[in-house]
């Protein structure tokens, strides 16, 4: 008896044992895809972890359906990657199957429906229901699942067709779709008949009375003389401009014959330049200092001021180690950068720079995953967000981990639920290779291990061709409000600022770290404000589409004419978002052009590219926008940077608002006069003699890391203390009331360590669901991985409990 070990992509935590012959045990490797029954019905992709000779004890193991690939198509060190992701972050190995893997690679039974061919069907004895997918049965062959849910309209239509398939009018059939398909290219070549010498006289005289197709002919001598190589049928309509009916004409005639070629759908065409980087003498010295410091240890940290130059120190050491023949991978924080990121890349290297992330589409992704597999030199430098650390290297040599502090390394749904800049650490140390954080604000856990010889440490002081770093300037809100200095959100320094670098041809950005045009619509006569049906907090107002959001969970209504509680017609908004500011923008400055770049300007696979592109070729004046520009984008000409309110990011309940606030400020700060002169950054405030304003304002970065780890020390947080928080979810309040109680006293009882809440948080229901958390700390002394099988334990018995089973729990290790 032969078997092997799968993962299947489900949220399950453990793998699943079937059967195979001989023939198969001796093909079968591990990282392979089979397809496998699962359930009464459903066919999944499964991933082969192990084959063994041992039978399953608890169940009897099923035959495999077929195999997927003729060599592995995942590696043995990133399955043991997944191992330690799911076991570390507590989720099921199924989980980071799925999140890993493009979808395109993983097949899904769809079910199909049929009806049989001999059966006399006596109309009457149908429901309508019944006669309906009879009927549609009738002018198809086969319908889908989701076929038939939209001819019924109903969710819930598996009990008509039980009753279908009892009255033997029906039959299930699984089928399985292979989802990838390779692009195919259309070109043509001149019939071989045509080819000698007199051919061409015959050709000619065919085509005597026909002079588009005459002109199409003579223009494909033209490119086929030129640039000899074959045309498509693409390039030969846009250069003689004749319609593609014309090609198809000579083809039926056999003058053209026509053959497709398989291409790449991601392909780089620009210059690459044969210019050697030159690196200042700051950049020499830190460059040189990384090297040394990973002769030692294996993470270094590069700590560089904004602008400093990070990137060209970068490119330098990429080029160290693409001439050793491994492999690099650069994580970014957000697709946005990509973009930026990728044609600097380009420019130096070409085509050997893949790119990887989720707004590509299936069949990029799954060409980018067969390049990475290959070691093809297409993919040597694989640039991405942070599902690009599940790609199958080969040899992997170096991981940059840019702009290490944000917080959207860290995935928060679906699981699994990890964090980039902690997995890449490890997925190096697999691989013996090096890896390399970059950032201007690094938090604190980072810089903590640099200080505590963990890490390298490696300081940039000063900007790259010592341009000074921008001045900053506090607004008091308080004392403009009180001296009617302000205009709608602007202070009267702002707009002389704004003022000022128009006149001087310089481009402005405002920040507002809130999207939409104000978070809260208000009765002046009741007071009532309008919440979100689902959710507990208020809808938020887009006034260009005139309607008000829930950002939760996408509810929407039209704005509403007057109040739904007294009738009375006294609306007024409160706070403000990026689309206020543009609108008070264009009566301010009417002349001026403004964007905005938020969650709402920015949808689809090239929505940044275009914003970011309009701005750098100064075709807009102000860019308004969220945190988006707070991440590492490079503009020549920007004088002014103006936070619109700093104190919405210092006031929020967690642990590292302070923390946060700081890097958000400073890095947008940072956007300000990267070229020769300095640039200016407008900050206003209701308190401008707050800690971390001030820090902000000195470029004093230790300050601040000194001051939090402080105050981290004392309350027990991070880095001296691990927190895993648990989240739990279900739709009937006090049930999860008293499951919460439950798993809170027996964790505490159990644990030697501090288990807090259950708590209530800001935002208590969401999607009709009410929310309780309990966080655990556990102290750096103790064992974490002994930690965790203890509480695993603990979930498992609360999931045991009959009363508690529908109460959702998710477990988020690190959730910060």
């Amino acid at each position: 008896m032969f078997f092997i070990e799968v993962i299947l992509p489900l949220s399950l935590a453990k793998t699943f044992t079937y059967r195979i012959s001989e023939a198969e045990f001796h093909f079968i490797k591990k990282g392979m895809r089979v397809a496998v029954p699962f359930g009464k019905s459903k066919i999944y992709t499964a991933l082969v972890l192990d084959v063994h000779e041992n039978a399953p004890t608890l169940y009897e193991a099923k035959e495999i359906h077929q195999i997927l690939d003729e060599v592995p198509i995942a590696t043995e060190i990133q399955i043991k990657h997944w191992l330690w992701v799911a076991n570390y972050y507590m989720c099921g190995i199924g989980d980071v199957y799925r999140g890993a893997f493009p979808s395109g690679l993983l097949l899904e039974s769809e079910t199909i429906i049929s009806h049989k061919p001999d059966v006399v069907v006596n109309d009457s004895e149908l429901s309508d229901d019944e006669f309906l997918i009879y009927e549609a049965l009738h002018h198809q062959s086969s319908l889908k699942i989701q076929e038939i849910t939209s001819i019924l309209n109903k969710k819930n239509i598996l009990p008509i067709l039980q009753k279908l398939i009892a009255k033997d009018i029906i039959f299930l059939d699984e089928e399985i779709k292979e989802t990838y398909k390779p692009k195919l290219v259309r070109y043509v070549k001149l019939h071989s008949k045509y080819e000698s010498d007199n051919g061409l006289a015959e050709l000619l005289e065919v085509l005597k009375s026909a002079n588009k197709q005459k002109e199409i002919v003579l223009t494909y001598f033209q490119l086929n003389a030129s640039e000899k190589k074959p045309i498509t049928v693409k390039k030969l309509t846009e250069v003689s401009n004749v319609a593609a009916a014309v090609v198809k004409a000579l083809v039926e005639k056999e003058i053209f014959e026509e053959y497709y070629l398989q291409h790449d759908r991601v392909t780089f065409n620009g210059e690459v330049s044969d210019k050697e980087l030159q690196l200042s003498e700051a950049q020499e010295n830190a460059f040189s200092g990384i090297k040394n410091s990973f002769l030692e240890k294996e993470v270094c940290l590069l700590h560089g001021v904004t602008s400093s130059g990070k990137t060209e120190i970068y490119i330098k050491l990429i080029e160290e180690y693409l001439q050793t023949g491994k492999q690099v991978l650069y994580l970014l924080p957000e697709i946005a950068l990509t973009t930026q990121l990728v044609s600097r890349l380009r420019f130096h290297f070409g085509d050997k720079v893949a790119v990887f992330h989720s707004k590509y589409s299936n069949n990029e992704r799954v060409e980018v995953w067969r390049q990475t597999l290959e070691n093809s030199p297409k993919a040597q430098i694989v640039i991405g967000a942070r599902s690009a650390l599940f790609l199958p290297f080969n040899d992997l040599g170096l991981l940059i981990v840019d702009e290490e502090h944000e917080q959207t390394f860290k995935q928060t749904d679906p699981a699994p639920r990890y964090h980039a800049r902690d997995a890449a650490i490890v997925l190096a140390n697999f691989h013996k290779a090096k890896v390399l954080l970059g950032s201007a604000t690094p938090s604190i856990e980072t810089y903590f291990n640099a200080q505590n010889d963990k890490y390298g440490l490696v300081t940039l002081s000063e900007r790259y061709k010592n341009v000074r770093l921008p001045e900053v300037l506090l607004v008091d809100l308080k004392d403009k409000h009180f001296r009617k200095k302000m205009t709608g959100h602007f202070s009267d320094l702002l707009i002389e600022e704004i003022a000022e670098s128009m006149s001087l041809g310089e481009q402005v950005i405002l920040f507002q770290n809130r999207r939409g045009y104000s978070p809260i619509i208000e009765c002046l006569t009741c007071g009532h404000v309008p919440h979100c049906q689902q959710c507990d907090v208020s809808l938020t107002y887009h006034k260009h589409k005139n309607q008000l959001r829930c950002h939760y969970c996408g509810y929407s209504i039209a704005k509403p004419t007057n109040c739904h509680n007294c009738s009375s017609i006294d609306l007024t908004t409160k706070g403000f978002g990026t689309e206020q500011i543009e609108q008070e923008l264009a009566s301010l400055f009417p002349k001026a052009k403004t964007a905005r770049m938020d969650q709402d300007t920015t949808r689809g696979k090239f929505g940044f590219e275009k914003i970011i592109d309009t701005f750098k070729n100064r075709e807009v004046d102000i860019l308004v926008g969220t945190q988006m520009l707070a991440k590492g984008l490079d503009f020549d000409n920007v004088g002014l940077v103006g936070i619109m309110n700093a104190d919405n990011m210092l006031h929020h309940p967690d642990f590292r608002a302070f923390e946060r606030s700081f890097q958000m400020m400073t890095q947008v700060a940072g956007r300000a006069g990267r070229s020769e002169k300095q640039g200016k950054v407008v900050i206003q405030t209701y308190n401008p003699n707050h800690n971390t304003i001030q820090q902000v304002t000195n470029h004093n970065y230790i300050g601040m890391y000194k001051e939090q780890l402080y105050d981290r020390q004392i309350y027990r947080y991070p880095p001296y203390f691990r927190i895993i928080k648990l989240t739990l979810k279900h739709k009937d309040f006090d049930k999860l009331k008293e499951g919460a109680m439950w798993l809170y006293q027996v964790l505490s009882q159990n644990l030697g360590m501090p288990v807090l809440g259950p708590e209530e948080p800001a935002i208590s229901r969401i999607r009709n669901e009410y929310i309780r958390t309990i966080l655990i700390k556990i102290p750096h002394n103790l064992h974490l991985g002994n930690t965790k099988k203890t509480i695993q334990k603990m979930l498992n018995s609360f999931e045991a409990v009959a009363q508690y089973r529908a109460i959702k729990v998710v477990v988020n290790v690190d959730f910060y």
